[in-house]
């Protein structure tokens, strides 16, 4: 059963050339001999209906033979085969497609594209028996994963494997003249499955390379599937020979994955490694890093033999947002022995982790409940110092919140809002257990005697209202409540002429609180300048001023009452033998873990005085008139805050701090902030240099600058540039060319053709930030009577430049000025070589002097083949072929 559908076209398409129809026949004649058009085969049906089409015609000759002209189209089951020319014989059930040659582009075109049990095959020619399914194919171009083979003469089999001869396999999407491809001798392909070759050899840029493989293997999946993870090897010479990378992976379904693997050295250094990642799509997803390691370094029995252990745990787990708006766990685990980036070599040329001196870890879990103000948190966290080994655990901490409610406002408001209303609360509740110690001491620690722990509730009560219209009102009291399980009493061995602490267990409260009453407003002012002198430039000035005054006081939780402090005589006898006695107060819950009660009472005046100053200026650029005016800042923020004791008995006064925040155009901020001490320096008897109850003020001088600090840094780049005289370049070639009139188009435009040029448009851009530091330094000055200032700053530098399209630049450094030396400088190379990458980077001095290079194959199945070169003793030259 043949189905026709003819679409007639106007032109013809040439016939193949008489070579072609030659070797076609002598392929059918050899096909006849063997096995594709057998006598058995002639007896046998075809159990499926054949469908072809053509664009230009369809010739059936008597002989059930049909040639089809133009794009033409077979289909028979699950067989589909398009070329320019086709011809299918009915009683042989062969097929014969090629391409027909273009006079007009001068190339082949239509050429054969057969698609085969969901495959696709490209060729220049093909003989095709949809019975038995088998053929013959001159230069196939089929995909396979990642990459793509190529072969001259290809035999295809009945259950889909080709078997071919001069070809080769390349992951470069270009083919047909690769960058890099492996010659094959011979191969044999199942398609989506693997490829497996003989002798094959390397050829780069169309040169062959004396690198050769026996045999290869190639294996292709669409899905998840273990396998053996070959190592890489080298030489190291504190190390041996090395093979690293050794192991396995398993794939265990599609949500989760884990990975074995070892590291091998002749000289006795090991390490094992297990790396898992998990996802649950639109719930959570995380990964499991665990890392142990033996290094040796050394021969053993000589003196520079060193021998360490140590291990690494990395955990990250992220919930999706989606999952649960009310409930949120996750963990960023980062913990190791303090000596695991010292003795690993991998880490020996890393600046970031060989200068690592902090690690932190911590996992959180937060249960939030609907329509309601209360939420529950509980955390565990651990920080390490690698550079002492010395960590601080919390395990757990949890806290209860109660977010700001109030109690007194009625559910049905009716009429104007009573003033208990505006009363408001919230609440705080947490627990801590904590415990800092060495990293040999934390298994051996005990709970009862080493870790501290407590109890804490905080309880925030406030209130604002408005008087007279314009002065805002807030007065509140802050309650906190802590409970601990042990305190400290001391007294004083007059022996061993040392304090000696007793701990007391048992159930203790540490209650304070405080009060305060604040009150602010906003005074506005407009100066209008002369217009004589300015114009209609500048409309006005406007300064807001705000100024804020509070009072707070808190008793004294120093005293005997509150029983928070506690006192012993320190007696001590000098080489004279005379004795002296000296009372010394102390707090019986310093070690607490939320801190002790405030000694000493406090009855403080504070103020804040911020200024904001705006000028108002004429919009040139509107010309509707729709905002004939714009806003510029002068001073976003001036401020100036400070404050006076009452109660205490000296030293009233705090320092005075000064904020300074201006905005600049495009969008920066600059911020500078200070600190100004009115009280002057004394001298001790023993030389010491104090503040004294001494105002500068009261001897004609100014309170003294502690000193500033501020940075700002900025990234120019060529796009920094266009906006700035981009528009306006744009807008003079248009003046330039806007005149001509139409007469004149054509020629101006045949002018341009001729004359201009490409302009190169390279990317770059380059970032500097700058900090600077004025402040006090640690040299006395005997005539001013305080401690020097000194200035110290630096300027950070980094960069990036796009050579082409490529290419890839960039670079970082930093200067100290005050050490007069540049600290670590790194430059970066990268260059995109298509299907192969290339990266460098070189520290050129400092303690991290050190160089990397790699080149290597962008495709997964291929990674193995790279070269990578460092500025250690190692040699890492790896092409791997498994």
């Amino acid at each position: 059963m043949c189905t026709v559908n003819l679409n007639a076209q106007e032109e013809k398409p040439i016939l193949p050339a008489d070579s072609v129809s030659a070797e076609v026949d002598s392929l059918q004649t050899k096909a006849k001999i063997d096995t594709i058009s057998s006598d058995s085969v002639k007896k046998k049906s075809i159990d499926a209906p054949i469908f072809y089409t053509a664009n230009d015609s369809v010739v059936v000759f008597g002989d059930g033979t049909a040639i089809m002209y133009g794009a033409s189209t077979v289909k028979y089951d699950n067989m589909e085969l398009e070329a320019s020319f086709i011809r299918c014989k009915m009683d042989s059930s062969l097929m014969y497609a090629a391409g027909t040659y273009d006079s007009v582009k001068g190339e082949y075109v239509g050429k054969p594209i057969f698609k085969d049990q969901g495959s696709t095959y490209e060729t220049n020619e093909i003989t095709y028996n949809f019975r038995t399914k088998k053929g013959f194919i001159r230069n196939v171009v089929t995909q396979q994963g990642e990459g793509y083979v190529v072969a001259d003469k290809t035999k295809k089999t009945e259950d889909d494997i080709m078997m071919m001869r001069g070809g080769h396999y390349t992951t470069c999407d270009q083919h047909d003249c690769p960058h890099f491809h492996l010659q094959l001798s011979k191969a044999k392909v199942k398609s989506n499955k693997y490829v497996v070759t003989g002798p094959a050899y390397l050829v780069v840029g169309g040169v062959p390379l004396p690198l050769a493989i026996p045999f290869g293997y190639f294996p292709f999946t669409d899905s998840y599937s273990s396998g053996l993870i070959m190592p890489t090897y080298g030489d190291d010479q504190t190390r041996g020979l090395y093979l690293n990378g050794l192991g396995y992976y398993f794939a265990f379904n599609d949500y989760f994955d884990t990975e074995i693997t070892s590291d091998l050295y002749t000289r006795g250094t090991w390490a094992v490694r297990l790396r898992s990642k998990y996802l649950k799509r639109y719930k959570y997803t995380g990964n499991v890093n665990i890392n142990y390691r033996e290094d040796v370094t050394g021969d053993k029995d000589m003196p520079d033999y060193t021998k360490a252990t140590n291990f690494n745990i990395q955990w990250t787990h992220t919930q999706d947002a989606k999952a649960n708006p009310y409930s949120t766990f996750s963990a960023s685990v980062n913990f190791s022995t303090s000596g695991y980036n010292r003795s690993n070599i991998n880490s020996y040329y890393n600046a970031a982790l060989s200068s690592e001196n902090t690690k932190s870890s911590s996992v959180s879990y937060t249960q939030r409940f609907p329509e309601s103000a209360w939420s529950l948190n509980m955390t565990a966290n651990l920080s390490q110092r690698t550079k002492d080994s010395t960590l601080a655990m919390t395990l757990p901490s949890f806290n209860a919140t109660l977010s700001r409610v109030y109690p007194f406002k009625r559910k049905k408001s009716v009429g104007k809002e009573r003033w208990y209303e505006k009363i408001y609360m919230s609440y705080t509740g947490s627990f801590q257990n904590s415990i800092t110690c060495k990293e040999d001491y934390f298994l051996k620690s005990s709970f009862v005697n080493d870790w501290r722990n407590g109890i804490k509730h905080n309880v925030p009560i406030g209130a604002s209202f408005t008087l007279f219209k314009y002065l805002n009102v807030s007065p509140s009291v802050t309650l906190t409540d802590r409970m601990y399980f042990q305190r400290i009493d001391q007294s004083w061995d007059d022996v061993s002429q040392k304090a000696v602490a007793d701990t007391l267990k048992g159930f203790y409260n540490v209650f304070d609180f405080n009060a305060s009453l604040s009150f602010s407003t906003k005074i506005y002012g407009f100066f209008i300048p002369s217009r004589k002198l300015f114009g209609d430039k500048i409309d006005r000035f406007r300064h807001v001023f705000t100024p804020t005054v509070s009072m707070s006081y808190h008793p004294d939780f120093g005293s005997q009452f509150w029983n928070y402090f506690g006192t012993y005589d320190k007696t001590t006898t000098n080489k004279e033998g005379q004795t002296t006695v000296e009372s010394i107060t102390y707090s019986r819950f310093a070690n607490g873990i939320y801190g002790s009660a405030s000694q000493g009472k406090q009855g403080a005046l504070n103020f804040s005085l911020a200024n904001n100053l705006e000028m108002k200026i004429l919009n040139r650029k509107d010309t509707v008139g729709k905002n004939p005016y714009k806003v510029v800042s002068l001073i976003d923020n001036l401020s100036i805050t400070g404050g006076y004791n009452f109660i205490a008995d000296s030293m009233n006064w705090s320092n005075f701090n000064v904020n300074l925040r201006l905005k600049l155009p495009m969008n920066y901020t600059i911020n500078v902030s200070g600190a100004f001490d009115p009280y002057m320096y004394t001298t001790t008897a023993s030389g010491q240099h104090v503040r004294c109850n001494e105002l500068y003020w009261n001897h004609g001088r100014f309170p003294h600058f502690l000193g500033t600090s501020t940075s700002f840094g900025y990234t120019f780049s060529n796009q920094t540039f266009k906006k700035l005289f981009g528009e306006r370049d744009n807008k003079e070639n248009n003046d330039q060319h806007g005149d001509h009139d139409d007469n004149h188009n054509h020629d101006h435009s045949s002018q341009n053709t001729n004359e201009d040029f490409n302009k190169t448009d390279i990317a770059w851009s380059l970032n500097f930030n700058y900090a600077i530091r004025y402040g006090s330094s640690t040299t006395w000055d005997e005539r001013k009577n305080y401690y020097k200032m000194e200035l110290t700053h630096n300027l950070s530098l980094s960069g990036s430049v796009k050579l082409g399209e490529n290419w890839n630049v960039s670079a970082s450094t930093s200067f100290d000025f005050k050490a007069k030396q540049l600290t670590t400088t790194t430059f970066n190379i990268t260059r995109n070589l298509h299907c192969w990458n290339m990266s460098a980077s070189f520290v050129p001095f400092g303690p991290y002097t050190s160089y990397n290079f790699h080149i290597g194959v962008n495709a997964s199945i291929l990674q193995d083949l790279k070269y990578d070169k460092n500025s250690t003793t190692s040699t890492n030259y790896t092409v791997n072929w498994w």
